[in-house]
């Protein structure tokens, strides 16, 4: 016994009758699709449930699993207090779940915060799951900030518990999709939402699990979406199955996005073994990508790995790849970048030169890049062949009087108040205009929105 099932759902208070109070039939279809999906759960009666929210305990860098011996929650947040659960914990699935993922040295388990309290995310499909079948206790996992590949790779686990105590399990995938599908929803409309809900749709309607690695970050946060990542855990969870799918429906008059498909597990299928190929895949473009690489990247790269491994700055003495007569002749700032699966894992540079040349500025804020960025922990030598890295030179700073002096392409901002100052670099992901641009650069500077600041502009040469 294993998954037996996997259910994709959506998660709108509105939808239990006691809530919406009229306003549930709007999405009359995704009810229908809700009821079907309850029903099959009966008819398997499964002895664990397991949930993946959006909206249980999050963390960065860390997946939630919760604990104890019941889960409590009602709609009372949601004016219906009448509409309430009880929920057993399965604490045997989660014990030993978290001890896997503890000897593997994977960032989950129970540690942090412990709420009682159930969520919505988990609370619509308990609502439909309990009208039919009132057996099965639940596992509840919450999301992170983790990359997609982590998010499949705890579905990889959560199946291999299921199979190891010879539980029969169903698996729910809660989110909604995007929340700018319109106008008049309760976040406007954007372009990348429509886009992202009919490419979602069209990829767990056809149980394509690879091409859910393949949407960007930033498209994702434009559209608004909400499930995407608990999606992929579901993915991970059906890895290496065969699979009877079926696309009940998708509904976006609200103005957010609701998708319900299902998938029944019919037997094994090496083929579908998602992550194994998008890492094979993603090896061998870095290797290309590595071998394309300019002298300010590839000594980049050779400085975090020989800090990694050897836990000392490489000799610019014994390097023995090449380096331009510009890389040592000049001098100037330089930020290195470092990249794995998508995600920033380090970025520090400096604005004005603080060694002999450029290549001494690449060494030393490459280390620190790797080991010194407090947002991050240090990269482990196992990462190293997942790193991608570019480095900036950057030109010296310019003070401007206005920011209509500024160009989001083509300038990187400095913001000064007093002895407060951010840095932002030109033409990155997600920063469209001046206004965002120096937003942000007043945040990592600490500098509250309304303050006054001096503006100084560069310009980067960019290596990759």
């Amino acid at each position: 016994m294993a998954i037996e099932a996997a259910f994709m759902v959506p998660h709108p208070p509105m939808i239990v009758p006691e809530v919406g109070k009229g306003d549930e039939k709007r999405v009359e279809k995704t009810t229908e699709s809700y009821e079907t999906v309850a029903r099959r759960i009966a008819e398997i009666a499964p002895d664990t449930i397991i949930i993946s929210s959006p909206h249980a305990p999050m963390y960065a860098d860390y997946f939630n699993i919760s604990y104890g011996p019941v889960g409590k929650g009602s709609f009372g947040d949601f004016r219906a207090p009448e509409v309430s659960f009880k929920e057993d914990y399965d604490r045997e699935f989660v014990a030993s779940l978290e001890e896997k993922l503890r000897r593997a040295g994977f960032p989950g388990g129970t540690l942090g915060v412990q709420d009682g309290k159930l969520d919505h995310g988990t609370m619509v499909p308990l609502y439909f799951i309990r009208k039919y079948y009132d057996g099965g206790r639940i596992v509840r996992i919450g999301l992170s900030g983790l990359d997609l590949t982590k998010h499949y790779e705890l579905g990889k686990a959560v199946a291999s518990v299921a199979d190891s105590l010879g539980r029969k399990c169903v698996y729910v995938a809660s989110g909604d999709l995007s929340h700018k599908l319109q106008n008049y929803g309760p976040y406007g409309f954007a372009p990348e939402g429509p886009e992202y809900d009919e490419r979602i749709m069209d990829v767990c309607g056809r149980g394509a699990f690879g091409e859910l690695f393949d949407f960007d970050e930033t498209f994702c946060e434009k559209a608004a979406e909400c499930g995407h990542r608990s999606f992929v855990m579901m993915a991970g969870a059906l890895d290496g199955k065969a699979l009877d799918i079926k696309k009940l429906s998708h509904e976006d008059v609200t103005g957010v996005g609701y998708g319900i498909c299902t998938f029944e597990v019919t037997g094994d299928d090496s083929s579908r073994k998602f992550l194994d190929k998008h890492l094979g895949d993603l090896q061998d473009k870095l290797v290309s990508d590595r071998a394309k690489a300019d002298a300010y990247v590839r000594l980049a790269l050779a400085s975090v790995s020989h800090f990694v491994k050897h836990g000392k700055a490489l000799d610019l003495s014994s390097y023995e790849g090449e380096i331009p007569s510009a890389m040592l002749d000049t001098k100037a700032g330089a930020f290195v970048s470092i990249h794995e699966h998508g995600k920033l894992r380090g970025c520090i540079g400096t604005i004005l030169p603080c060694e002999a040349n450029v290549a001494e500025e690449i060494i030393r804020n490459g280390i620190s890049a790797a080991t010194a960025d407090p947002r991050f922990e240090p990269i482990e030598e196992s990462e190293l062949p997942w790193l991608e890295i570019n480095v900036d030179v950057l030109s010296t700073p310019e003070k401007i009087s206005s920011p209509d002096e500024l160009d989001v392409k083509k300038y990187g901002v400095i913001v000064t108040r007093g002895g407060r100052r951010g840095l932002l670099l030109p033409d990155l992901d997600g920063v469209d205009t001046v206004e965002r641009q120096i937003a942000i650069a007043k945040s990592k500077a600490g500098i509250a929105p309304d303050e006054e600041v001096e503006l100084q502009r560069f310009s980067v040469t960019r290596h990759y």
